[in-house]
């Protein structure tokens, strides 16, 4: 009889061993593209399989997983974060998961030449990201960020920034503040010499400004040098987009004569030298070409206006004034040709 009972015990354990070995490879059932696990802390291994079950996954008996997370090293040490759920996940690939911290990261980028104004309204439309800031002027942000009484704007590098569930739009901020100001310290310590900036902050204006004149990469460090020369020798920058950062609100996307001669802090055309603060986010390459602005006489530029985004270079006023009368023409043929 003692050895009758004996077999069946090994035929019990060895059918509870294979069925032990089946769960830990079989994909949970239930799951579908785009779920995720979210362990909070203090979770443990119980309320985690209860939120799983709460989320429609079937996940087998809880004897299982804890049989499975004690065989993986995994029972206790948990780590708090949001988990990936695709179809065929298994109780194994998602326990080594939980155990090793590998939570879902999230990106959020910050677009060249943004100000800080569409910063703050795109961080605000990214949905599970907590928004700490959402009831904070932009001094009242500064001051959290631990920067009190700086301008934000133009501090943010433009970059793309990853984030996990927990995180708040002022974390996003945080490391795009620190990837600024060490973007800013790099462009600043390989500065070329004879450059009319007298510090960091000077860059980062000029900088912006050479963000929001042009797209196109390689004509930065031109755009930069016809600024510098025009700081070298006491002329005005006369640069658009500083005049329509100083309109503000009521910028319409049309700029006027009479917005050119109405003085604001930031007109470059009716006040000298830089304006007070940046106008934008620079991007590396506009930082770069700030500091390392390209040779030449160049004194004037103006768009091509053959849908390119490119300018003309001019070293006088009347071949300026020459390639302007061409760009209107370009752009009045193109309006009364219409949309193609």
């Amino acid at each position: 009889m003692l050895w009758l009972l004996l077999i069946v015990a090994i035929l019990a354990g060895a059918w509870t061993w294979q069925r032990y070995q089946g769960f830990a490879k079989a994909p949970l059932a239930g799951i579908e593209a785009g779920d995720s696990l979210l362990v909070a802390r203090g979770d443990s291994l119980d309320s985690v399989l209860r939120k799983l079950q709460a989320g429609g996954a079937r996940t087998g008996e809880p004897v299982q997983w804890k049989l499975l997370a004690r065989k993986l090293g995994a029972a206790g040490k948990l780590q708090i974060g949001e988990y990936a759920l695709e179809p065929g996940i298994d109780p194994e690939q998602l326990l080594l998961a939980m155990r090793d911290g590998k939570v879902v990261r999230r990106k959020f980028t910050i677009v060249e030449g943004w100000n800080i104004r569409d910063l703050r309204a795109a961080l605000a439309k990214v949905e599970l990201l907590e928004h700490a800031s959402k009831d904070m002027d932009d001094a009242a942000l500064m001051r959290t960020l631990d920067h009190a009484g700086e301008h934000p704007e133009g501090r943010f590098l433009p970059e793309t920034y990853a984030w996990v569930r927990g995180d708040s739009d002022l974390d996003v901020l945080r490391r795009a503040y620190q990837a600024m100001d060490m973007a800013l310290d790099a462009a600043w310590t390989s500065r070329v010499e004879g450059l009319p900036l007298n510090s960091k902050g000077e860059v980062l204006t000029l900088a912006s400004i050479i963000e929001k004149e042009t797209g196109i990469a390689e004509e930065r460090p031109a755009i930069a040098g016809v600024f510098v020369r025009r700081m070298k020798i006491g002329m005005r920058l006369q640069t658009d987009p500083t005049v329509i950062y100083g309109m503000g609100s009521t910028y319409a996307g049309n700029i006027r004569r009479s917005d050119l001669t109405t003085d604001t802090p930031y007109n470059t055309y009716t006040r000298d030298g830089l304006p007070p603060t940046p106008i934008a986010m620079p991007g590396v390459a506009a930082l770069r070409a700030a500091t390392h602005p390209a040779d030449g006489d160049a004194l004037y530029f103006v768009a091509v206006g053959d849908g390119s985004g490119r300018h003309v270079f001019t070293r006088s006023l009347a071949d300026h004034q020459g390639a302007v009368r061409d760009y209107l023409q370009r752009y009045r043929a193109q309006q009364q040709a219409g949309p193609k």
